[in-house]
């Protein structure tokens, strides 16, 4: 509990001179009836009244300091401290093509990826991440965000079909690029991830690569599939039909694009690798960050109110009632 104008509690002085007052007053005071002999009243049992005396004189006084106390604005706050937080911006540019259905990781390329996508994410609280998806098209599924609980809903509806399909690999960066150019953050990265080659978009990726290196973003590349071939499912009148379709990664572009800018290139052939690879890229460097303090204020005087004004009440009604002098 905070008070915002503390001054006021100068005011409680005034109730050394009420008090002596009070007493002064009490000891010098004369009755109101006199009578010749009081040596009768001596052995006269005490009434509750009697205990009750002086209970007006404290109520007023509590009145009086919780009147203080209001005009001294009690708060009560919600703040966090103000620290140095390490962190990175970070995009993730992920091919959601046809050909992530492919089920050499399980279930298949896109879920694996999704997943220890999240894992990632969870990871890194202190990280802004966005997220781009990229087939024959790109566009931002998430811009850099902190809220990661967002971050991760966003995850649930990404999937193939969403876009033209195709594999746009220089859009897939292009587009997350243009997330990150105007980050103030020290280090930005791009992590893409795809299966296949650059076969559409209008711009190439080593074009792209090029545009991240002018930004100084490192874009680290994942190629993701298994060696060989790779079952993948086929529609048919019958059902799923499952093909043996051939796994081609461009790994010599994908190894240029993480040359050119800084980064590095890996190869997942499982979820296991998968997962070590974001386990690797994780252990990048960090930048700190300042987080500023930030404070929430609430008035709380209505308590402190409705104290002071019951015990006016209550004052009010045992002078008036019970402690009524006689005239």
């Amino acid at each position: 509990m905070l008070f915002a104008n503390k001054e006021y509690f100068l005011l409680l002085i005034l109730l050394i001179p009420y008090i002596l007052w009070y007493v002064f007053r009490r000891s010098q005071g004369e009755a109101a009836l006199q009578v010749s002999d009081t040596s009768m009243y001596d052995v006269a049992p005490k009434t509750f009244r009697n205990y009750l005396l002086h209970v007006p004189f404290v109520l007023r006084i509590l009145c009086f300091i919780m009147l203080v106390c209001v005009l001294a604005r009690p708060q009560s706050t919600n703040s966090w401290q103000s620290s140095e937080i390490e962190g990175i911006d970070i995009m993730l540019s992920i091919d959601v093509s046809t050909s992530m259905l492919a089920e050499d990781l399980k279930p298949n390329r896109l879920e694996a990826a999704k997943e220890v996508a999240a894992e990632f994410i969870q990871g890194r609280p202190n990280d802004n991440i966005g997220i781009t998806l990229f087939a024959g098209e790109a566009f931002t599924q998430c811009p850099l965000t902190t809220d990661h609980t967002v971050l991760l809903n966003l995850f649930s509806s990404i999937q193939t079909g969403l876009i033209e399909d195709g594999t746009a690999i220089g859009m897939g960066i292009a587009n997350a690029v243009t997330r990150l150019k105007d980050s103030q953050a020290k280090s930005k990265v791009v992590i893409l991830l795809t299966d296949g080659t650059n076969n559409s978009g209008d711009i190439s990726p080593l074009t792209a690569a090029e545009i991240a290196k002018s930004f100084d973003i490192r874009v680290y590349t994942i190629g993701v599939g298994t060696n060989g071939t790779a079952p993948y499912p086929y529609p048919t009148a019958m059902g799923i039909q499952y093909v043996n379709v051939p796994v081609e990664i461009d790994e010599k572009m994908l190894t240029e694009i993480a040359s050119t800018t800084g980064g590095e290139y890996y190869r997942a052939t499982s979820n296991s690798k998968l997962e070590e690879v974001y386990m690797q890229i994780d252990r990048l460097e960090k930048t700190r960050l300042n987080v500023k303090e930030y404070s929430k204020r609430s008035e709380e005087y209505l308590p402190y109110a409705l104290i002071g004004l019951l015990a006016l009440l209550l004052e009010l009604l045992l002078r008036h009632s019970l402690l009524k002098k006689i005239p």
